[in-house]
């Protein structure tokens, strides 16, 4: 058992996390799908950027702000939907909002979470978006983004690259699903791991199980319940033609999770997005995907400016939000790093989650003499070469990845 003062790193939270969540819910949150490809090359692409350290600047004073999406945020971080955190933590997702709020970063709540969008506006506080899933009845997509702008959330984030659902064979293995069933292997499981069982399961049975409140009202059920229908009900059937009616209907920023492709980049600003996430899902969804920093500059010279460009999957690090804007990208999203967090210990979990990213940041924009975000720019990266610093977005894609230990 990891107390949360003794963790130095996100990967101390991860362990801390291991020890007090079941095996099947851990995995869940911690692995990609099939053989972790995509997942691992996301991880190897941040290890093969390097930096320049520069000497004699005065980096007395730093600041971490940026603005992401015209709003002032205290480093340049946004904490990715997660949809889980209701079952690694009692009532996770408010505990990650809270503590976003207070670190003064966006949070994305998740269409699966267990807090309704309401109560969210309500209690969270801070800057909220709200990220979607497309059912493939849309009229039912229709009404809960309206639900999202009654409440003020002032972005969409519309997750793209589902596809037909993912193949994620640890759950199988584990008896794990979402919703989560107590089968021999979970209950085996759950009791070998009485804290989790007792402060997040035994508090739900004891005030009420949550459900997934922003589904549609059909498909609403407890936690615990059977595999509901509406997953059958993610859209596959969407195009382009969508992306037009969410801007109609929309009133705030729109932005795109699951870019990978330049042409879909410079389509989404075509169809008037606000931004796009470069993202893989977490390396969770297509297991011979890239590595996001590997696609990254392409999409870059793509989107030209017109548009900011986040980055998701794989950070770890502070250096690595460091790595991202050196890149060009102008924000990242953070999933498991603070979902380590909230399970580890609630909002002070993530606190402490943020607040390590924030210092690893500040320590490496010391190092290589940037003294605000503006000033992290591609010439404090390294290339071996005669050409030591890059001279624009060159493409990393064409360096050769480390072998795997």
């Amino acid at each position: 058992m990891t107390s949360i003062k003794r963790c130095f790193n996100i990967w101390d939270l991860r362990n801390a996390a291991r020890s007090r969540l079941p095996k099947g819910v851990f995995e869940y949150v911690d692995k990609g799908s099939e053989d972790q490809l995509a997942f691992n090359s996301n991880l190897r692409a941040f290890e093969q950027v390097k930096m320049l350290n520069r000497v004699l600047v005065d980096v007395s004073d730093i600041s971490l702000k940026a603005d992401i999406l015209g709003g002032e945020s205290a480093m340049p971080l946004v904490i990715a939907p997660t949809g889980v955190a209701g079952i690694c933590w009692y009532k996770g997702e408010l505990e990650l909002a809270k503590a976003a709020a207070k670190a003064g970063v966006p949070f994305i709540l998740a269409t699966g979470s267990s807090t309704s969008i309401e109560q969210m506006a309500a209690e969270a506080g801070g800057r909220l978006w709200f990220q979607l899933y497309m059912w493939r009845e849309k009229q039912l997509s229709y009404e809960l983004v309206q639900r999202a702008a009654r409440a003020n959330f002032e972005a969409l984030v519309w997750t793209v690259d589902i596809g037909q659902g993912a193949n994620r064979e640890h759950n199988q293995r584990n008896g794990f699903s979402v919703p989560y069933r107590l089968n021999m292997r979970s209950a085996i499981d759950a009791l070998r791991h009485p804290r989790w069982l007792f402060s997040v399961m035994g508090r739900y049975l004891a005030k009420g199980m949550p459900s997934h409140v922003n589904f549609p009202p059909q498909y609403q059920q407890k936690f615990t319940g059977t595999a509901t229908e509406a997953k059958a009900l993610r859209a596959d059937l969407v195009g382009w033609d969508d992306v037009d009616r969410l801007r109609e209907i929309w009133p705030r920023k729109l932005i795109l999770k699951g870019i990978m492709r330049a042409d879909d980049a410079v389509e989404a600003v075509a169809r008037g997005v606000d931004a796009i996430i470069v993202s893989n899902h977490g390396g969770r969804n297509l297991d011979s995907a890239p590595g996001t920093l590997e696609v990254l500059p392409d999409i870059l010279r793509a989107v030209d400016g017109r548009i900011p460009v986040i980055v998701d999957s794989g950070v770890r690090r502070g250096s690595d939000i460091v790595k991202c804007l050196a890149l060009g990208a102008d924000a990242v999203l953070t999933g498991r790093a603070t979902l380590y967090g909230v399970a580890a210990g609630g909002e002070k979990g993530a606190a402490k989650a943020l607040t390590i990213l924030k210092n690893e940041m500040r320590r490496t924009m010391a190092y290589v003499g940037c003294r605000s975000t503006r000033e992290i720019t591609s010439n404090i990266l390294f290339k071996g070469g005669s050409d030591n610093a890059f001279s624009g977005k060159e493409d990393i894609a064409s360096w050769p990845l480390k072998e795997s230990a």
